[in-house]
């Protein structure tokens, strides 16, 4: 049994001695391959081999999954409320500004809506961080509550949010000598106080005032980054109404008197408003009112079917476009300049009513006169024809009309009723009972004067009004 024994372990401790003579070397040479690469990675004196997959990764900090970025940017380590460089001098942020569109402006809210890209600039060395190839970091906004950022706010707006579909348009670019890019989308709803006493011949002047509100400018400099190039516009920016002149931008001191003295930055931008609408939709319809009206100067003064629903349907179409164009201007307690031109129309139509009432009124009180003298004295009232007009010769005190000297004077050529009447009234018929004299009465000249005067008249106006406010 011992001798057994003997045997095995004899046998065992041969298979060994063998093993260590032909494996041996090849573990002792893996062994250095795996000390030598070990030394490579931690000294970095010998790079890795060409083509080998597994040492490409860049020795970037900013690229290694196992760096947090908090703790690469030392957020914990750093007091955040307060500004970079506190208590010493301002801290300089420079702005500057991409208009995606201008949405709407509004003459009754005075106001106008535009949505931008407003880009803040500024360094702060608290958020430095080592790296060898000089690449920055980009965040989102979770980052951005953080860390401290200018607390810009819009002066006079009246609405205002950053967009957060699918999520809030915020980003942050982190630059590893600590210089911090800032950039929102942004839609603003700001007022605009607007001078519409040229309306709507006018041009509008607006702007959109950016300031921090708790910095003074003994802690925050603002100012725009490019000067006027630091305002962007996209060239498909167009409005209905407006023609969008220019933009350019300005800085300026604001002071309060609680606080103290803020820089606040100007965007500044001119509309002229485009004419055409209006003449299609309120100056041509007036117009074409006005001259509707001159049509009764040609109707007969007897019609009065025909000429008084004319003057009054101009009358209250007038009214109506007026009342149109009010509707949708606010307020004002000033004169526009189409309220000149809608209310001079409407006088003008007007007095075409007007003017057929005193045509009218004088003509009953002539008919009304030639009744009562009719009736009262003797006399030869004969009217149509020029042979029954003659004054009898053997009547003292009295010439001989000349039928040549009147003619056809007072008949029209056509043959219809004459614009004149030739009366003979006996004029004292206790002295001369059959003394007679010819009276002749015009019943269409306010007819015929405001044939010309009216037209003329509208045209002058129009030459003053389009001279003073094109």
């Amino acid at each position: 049994m011992r001798a057994e024994l003997v045997v095995v372990c004899l046998w065992l401790t041969g298979a060994a001695t063998s093993w260590a003579q032909h494996g041996g070397p090849r573990l002792e040479t893996f062994r250095q391959s795996r000390s030598k690469r070990e030394t490579s990675r931690t000294d970095g004196a010998e790079g890795p081999k060409t083509g080998s997959p597994m040492f490409k990764r860049s020795p970037d900090m900013t690229k290694s999954p196992m760096t947090k970025s908090e703790q690469l940017l030392r957020i914990d380590d750093h007091d955040f409320t307060m500004r970079p460089a506190f208590g010493g001098p301002p801290i300089p942020v420079g702005v500057d500004v991409q208009v995606e569109s201008l949405d709407t402006i509004s003459e009754v809210d005075m106001d106008f809506t535009m949505t931008l890209y407003l880009r803040h600039y500024w360094k702060d060395e608290r958020l430095a961080f080592p790296s060898t190839n000089n690449q920055s970091m980009t965040f989102d906004s979770r980052l951005v509550k953080k860390i401290w950022v200018p607390d810009m706010f819009f002066v006079h707006s009246k609405r205002s949010f950053i967009h957060d579909t699918t999520t809030e348009n915020v980003m942050l670019r982190v630059y590893p000598d600590g210089n911090v890019l800032y950039s929102l989308r942004v839609t603003v709803t700001a007022m605009c106080n607007m001078d519409l006493s040229r309306f709507p011949l006018d041009t509008q002047t607006c702007s959109l005032e950016i300031e921090s509100y708790a910095y003074t400018d003994d802690d925050l400099m603002l100012y725009w980054k490019k000067g006027n190039e630091s305002l962007d516009t996209d060239e498909r920016i167009s409005l209905s109404q407006f023609l969008i002149q220019k933009f350019h931008t300005t800085t300026k001191l604001a002071f309060y008197s609680s606080t103290g003295w803020y820089n606040r930055l100007y965007i500044h931008f001119t509309l002229r408003r485009h004419i055409f609408f209006f003449l299609l939709q309120t100056y041509f319809p007036a117009t074409l009112m006005v001259m509707l009206s001159w049509v009764s100067f040609w109707i007969d003064r007897r019609a009065v079917p025909a000429r008084v629903p004319l003057g009054i349907t101009t009358v209250l179409t007038m009214s109506t476009i007026i009342t149109g164009v009010n509707a949708s201007m606010p307020r004002v307690s000033y004169i526009k300049a189409v309220d000149i031109y809608l209310w001079v129309s409407f006088v003008f139509v007007f007095l075409s009513v007007i003017e057929y009432a005193a045509v009218n009124y004088l003509s009953t009180v002539q008919e009304r006169k030639e009744r009562k003298l009719r009736e009262r004295l003797p006399c030869t009232c004969e009217i149509g024809q020029p042979d029954d007009m003659a004054v009898d010769p053997q009547i003292s005190g009295y010439g001989t009309m000349d039928f040549n000297m009147t003619g056809n004077y007072g008949m029209p050529e056509n043959g219809g009723r004459p614009d004149r009447i030739l009366a003979q009234v006996a004029l004292n018929p206790q002295a001369r009972p059959r003394a007679n004299v010819n009276i002749w009465i015009d019943t269409h000249a306010i007819d015929k004067y405001s044939r010309v005067l009216f037209p003329g008249a509208y045209v002058l106006f129009n030459i003053i009004y389009w001279s003073i406010y094109s």
